[in-house]
């Protein structure tokens, strides 16, 4: 079903339970659509206004989202594993608890977001911005975060092990009691961060 260009604003598709698995939405204005629940695994939803949409629990497994606009969108519980995320504008979203496994996130915009406890395990986000976001036990081991933007970020609790952090900008980030075993820290610019109680790449527990 190809739905490109049709205005869907708040549409209702959590009573009717409809599948769009696999459809082309490229472009569509979904903007406050409640789509809760909804199956949405391997749509291709590129370029599409999701904002304020509220996607809580959606299956969003192996969806094409990349430049999409998902600010203030609610994807709490979302499922979003193998989903390209990439370029997306996800300011002041909710991800609480979102299932983002190897998710593509690479140079998405998600400032502000609350993330705290998502599952990032594997997942790619160089040159992310996500300054000011909570992260607090959210698991990011072996996440990429190559030249990401973490600046302010809340990381405490958060597991990191084996993440990659090149020329990540740490720059006054909470990493209290973070876990980050087996990183790759040695060029991240940590001014003014919080690590106390963080187990250190070298498996360490941080004192000041």
């Amino acid at each position: 079903a190809c739905l490109r260009g049709v205005c869907l604003r708040g549409a209702n598709f959590r009573v009717e339970k409809r599948v769009y698995e696999g459809a082309d939405l490229r472009g569509v204005d979904l903007r406050g659509a409640d789509l809760q629940g909804a199956n949405l695994a391997g749509v291709d939803l590129r370029q599409a206004n999701l904002s304020h949409a509220n996607l809580q629990e959606t299956n969003l497994r192996e969806a094409n989202l990349e430049g999409s606009n998902l600010q203030e969108a609610n994807l709490k519980g979302t499922f979003l594993s193998d989903a390209n995320l990439s370029q997306t504008t996800l300011t002041n979203a909710i991800l609480i608890d979102a299932k983002l496994e190897r998710a593509n996130l690479v140079e998405a915009v998600i400032k502000a977001v609350n993330l705290s406890s998502a599952n990032l395990t594997d997942a790619k986000l160089s040159k992310t911005n996500l300054s000011y976001a909570n992260l607090s036990g959210a698991r990011l081991n072996r996440a990429d975060l190559t030249r990401a933007n973490l600046s302010h970020a809340n990381l405490s609790d958060a597991n990191l092990i084996e993440a990659y952090l090149a020329r990540t900008n740490l720059t006054s980030a909470n990493l209290t009691r973070a876990n980050l075993a087996k990183a790759e820290l040695s060029t991240a610019n940590l001014t003014y961060a919080e690590l106390e109680g963080a187990t250190m790449p070298d498996g360490r527990v941080y004192e000041n």
